[in-house]
This record gives structure tokens, sequence and C-alpha cells, in this order.
């Protein structure tokens, strides 16, 4: 499933009334508008023939950065499949109960605190969930069981607990960058393809076991010292991004060699073990067949060095008659 294009996005319509409203946090003002039918119609497009083929309807609806706190107007609109409600001031998404067709749906720098009394059990045929920049700190009360793809960037999360996979049976991509993770324990979904858990507060790569499919994992900016957690149960991983962490020397890399007849491309920059003049041959002891280290394909040369390399510490390690 390709996202949509976030086109459509429209000004404010004149005549939308305005209010003024405090912050809880402070005295700062802020912006915020009535959700309006005006409004409404200004945001719609993508028309489609319904259901029963007889009629047209607009399906995509955009109310980006319209100030907003309240959305039950949309609710009469049941045939919108594309929805965009970034950055306004949304806590409650409960009118969203009588879009059943929904497929994609972005929640992007809201205010929501949790999924507990929103809609989701209503929304059978959501794919992609973004709510990047909210103040969710768990998934208690998420049930959507078409999602292939969860945006959970920016949020209080401080564990992972509750990714299970018979809650997110499809789910392929999961994103919880610039959280508040110190490990990456609790979650056992066997169909993901790609995590995204950069910017946390990672120390331990615990539970990578059951993701028997993923592909991507991105690492970068946590507090990882070593890769020890890569487990040979991920026999689908391509692509690793430890950048950025305190790696500082080759043993801490030992557990690369659990993967390392399926990655192709390691990013290890930024880490006190690239200040070492020989780091990339000493990587490819551990992954002879890695095709890119860092931004750089691995050249023949690094590779004859590692396959040398590799010789001699097997010699080394046969004992003497």
């Amino acid at each position: 499933m390709s996202d949509m294009d976030e086109d459509g996005v429209l000004t404010d319509a004149e005549g939308e009334e305005e209010t003024q409203a405090k912050e809880a946090s402070g005295d700062e003002k802020v912006q915020v508008s009535h959700l309006t039918e005006e409004t409404i119609r200004q945001g719609l497009s993508l028309l489609c023939r319904t259901g029963c083929g007889l009629e047209h309807t607009f399906i995509k609806l955009v109310l980006k950065d319209k100030g907003l706190n309240d959305i039950a107007a949309v609710s009469s609109y049941n045939h919108i499949r594309f929805l965009d409600v970034s950055n306004n001031h949304l806590t409650d998404l409960s009118p969203l109960a009588s879009l059943t067709h929904l497929l994609w749906l972005k929640v992007d720098n809201n205010a929501v605190a949790s999924f507990n009394g929103q809609p989701f059990a209503q929304l059978p045929f959501l794919q992609l969930l973004s709510m990047a920049g909210n103040q969710l700190t768990d998934i208690d009360g998420l049930a959507a069981p078409s999602l292939e793809r969860l945006n959970l960037t920016g949020n209080g999360f401080q564990r992972m607990n509750g990714f299970q996979g018979d809650c997110f049976a499809n789910l392929a991509i999961l994103e919880l960058r610039g959280n508040q993770l110190d490990t990456t324990d609790g979650i056992d979904l066997p169909n993901l393809e790609r995590l995204y858990l950069a910017q946390n507060v990672i120390k331990r790569l615990e539970g990578l076991e059951k993701l028997e499919r993923l592909t991507v994992l991105h690492l970068r900016d946590n507090q990882l010292d070593s890769v020890k957690g890569l487990s040979a149960g991920m026999k689908c991983l391509q692509y690793l991004n430890v950048r950025g962490n305190a790696i500082a020397d080759e043993n801490a890399l030992q557990s690369l060699s659990l993967v390392s007849t399926t990655l192709q491309a390691l990013v290890l920059s930024e880490n006190p073990l690239v200040e070492s003049s020989d780091y990339r041959v000493s990587v490819l002891t551990f992954l002879p067949e890695l095709e890119q280290l860092d931004k750089d394909p691995v050249t023949p040369e690094e590779r004859a060095q590692a396959w040398e390399r590799i010789k001699e510490l097997k010699e080394e390690e046969i004992p003497e008659p």
C-alpha cells in the first residue's frame, strides 16, 4: 500500500468563525476555529463512485492547519476514505466512528492523549494511521486489524508493551521515532517488515527474535554500546542503522554474524568505533558479504582484506597438535 500524496491543502475559508482560547499549560493564546460545512466543502477532493456504483462522491478530506478543537461536523460524511486533520488542537476523535470506510487517517500534531474512547474499533478497513506529535504513552484501546502502517513518532512511549501480532496481524511498518524508549523489549509482530526507533534512549536490544520478516531496523541516535540482541531468528534483515550510538570497539559487533547471510547495508557512522583506521575491515570480518557500509559500497579490496583476516582468525583457533 502506497501513501496518498498530500495535495488538496486549502487555506481557511472566508467567513470561518474564530475564537480565542488559552492553552492549559500557560497564558499563551491560540487561534481556535469552529469546523463549518463551508470549510469541509473546501477540503474535499478525489471524486469516486459510491459502493452501489450509481452515484459519485468525494472521498478525500484535508483539514490541516485549521485551528480545530472539534470535528463533529465530519460525522455525516461517511463516504470519506482519506482524512487528514493534522496540525490542529484535537483531543477527541469519536466523530470519526461513522466514517467506517476510512482507509487512511492522519492526526499528526494534535493533543490526543489516549486511544481509549477513540473510534478505531469502528474502522475495520483502516490501513494507515499517523499520530505523530501527540501525547500518547501506550496503545491500550487501539484496535485496527487491517492496519499496515502505524506512525507514533514524537509521543511519550517508554515501553513497547501491547504491540502483539494478534492485535496487529497485518502491520508491516511501525514508526516510534523520538519517544522515550530505553529497550526494544515487548514487541511481538512476526509480520512486521520495517521498524523505525531513531532518537530514543535505547540501551538494550531485546525481544527481536520474534521479528522474523523484518527487513529494516532503524536505531539512529540512541545509546547502544553494542548490537548484542540481534537474533538469528531475524531471517530477512537487510538494512541496519545504528548511526550516532556509543559502539566503541569491534567486540561489540559480534552479534552481527547472526544476520550475516541477509544483511546488505549497515550504517555505523558517528560511533566511536569509526575513529579506527581499519574499522571497515573489522566490520567485514563479521559481515563478509555486506554490500554497503555507511554511505559507501564495500570495495573488492576491503572484502579481500576481510577474508584474509577471517582466515587468520580461524587458524588461530586451531589448537596445536
